[in-house]
């Protein structure tokens, strides 16, 4: 097969997932080939998966399966290796060269795409962040030098799950260097993203654990608590330089 075939196994009525939404879920997956289980997740109210629709973030099969399907749905999906493991497989959850997946889901909802918490004052000496009416941050930078230390505030109070250190997170995010108050990277524009608190930067995986999904965080992260002294590979950040990042904190699970 080359293409995807899915089968709606139980109807819901909610909203359709569009491509680049983040939906809430659980998962199975088999291998098509042997029915075997390789992996499950979500299944619980407290372990449900935040799952981006986006075929540059997860498998593009993946994505497939979820795309125009309806919160309350279980989606019963066959990719092929094409568009999953390709012809490596993945050994690391016993999927053979070549194999198709069965992946079957249930959308339990939508993630929100901003920060819903309640406003709260920045303390002094920290950028003043203003939102636009999507959201997006704009961020101004003081005429004072950086602290030295990791700095961490919220501008929005959430009431949500609190992340957990090794928590996978979906965010919106954006990254502004101090020394020129210049954007370096940001997800506004595109779609929330999701990673683990242990896969970014020390400074800011620091600036998510302990927070609350809805809350909206500021963190001001030297050096130190960033790319080091050599400075980011691609040299648009110095090994002097400061960061800052606002980051709404939209969804968590644990793994």
């Amino acid at each position: 097969m080359t293409s995807t075939e899915r089968t709606t196994v139980t109807a819901g009525s909610g909203a359709e997932a569009k491509q680049g939404d983040s939906v809430t879920l659980a998962y199975a997956m088999y291998d098509a080939k042997t029915g075997k289980k390789i992996d499950s997740r979500g299944w619980t109210s407290g372990s449900r998966q935040v799952f981006p629709v986006d075929g540059t973030q997860v498998l593009p099969g993946f994505a497939q399966a979820i795309v125009c399907a309806k919160e309350g749905d279980t989606v019963a999906t066959v990719i092929p290796a094409a568009k999953a493991f390709g012809t490596a497989g993945s050994e690391q959850i016993g999927v053979g060269g070549g194999d198709s997946i069965v992946f079957v889901a249930t959308i339990y909802g939508h993630s929100p795409t901003r920060a819903t918490g309640a406003s709260k004052a920045l303390p002094s000496g920290f950028p003043k962040v203003t939102l636009g009416s999507d959201g997006a941050p704009t961020v101004k930078i003081p005429a004072t030098d950086p602290p030295k230390t990791l700095q961490i505030a919220d501008s929005k109070v959430g009431t949500g799950a609190t992340v957990k250190s090794g928590d996978s997170v979906t965010v919106q995010y954006q990254g502004v260097l101090w020394r020129t108050g210049t954007v370096f990277d940001q997800s506004w524009g595109k779609s929330p993203t999701t990673f683990a608190t242990t896969q970014v930067v020390t400074g800011f995986g620091k600036a998510l654990v302990g927070q609350k999904v809805g809350s909206q965080v500021v963190a001001i992260v030297p050096p130190s608590e960033g790319y080091g002294s050599k400075g980011s590979q691609d040299g648009t950040i110095k090994g002097t330089d400061t960061m800052v990042f606002v980051i709404d904190i939209l969804a968590d699970s644990h793994n």
